[in-house]
């Protein structure tokens, strides 16, 4: 399933784009917000998860895949 995209019409400095590309190992200025944007709302689930889960899970309870 492809995820919907909007355009959107922003200022981003430069250099942090040049230092975001190169460290998520992207080619472009728009894969590099996309990417972005995703894995901050990916760590937003996570730490919400975190505070849900604080205290009530028992050590080895959790399996890995």
């Amino acid at each position: 399933m492809r995820a919907k995209l909007k355009r959107k019409s922003f200022f981003v400095d430069e250099s942090t784009l040049r230092r975001a590309k190169k460290a998520l190992g992207v080619k472009t200025g728009a894969e590099v917000i996309r990417l972005s944007v995703e894995r901050i709302a990916e760590m937003g689930e996570f730490w919400e998860f975190m505070k849900k889960s604080r205290r009530t899970l028992k050590p080895g309870s959790l399996q890995r895949s």
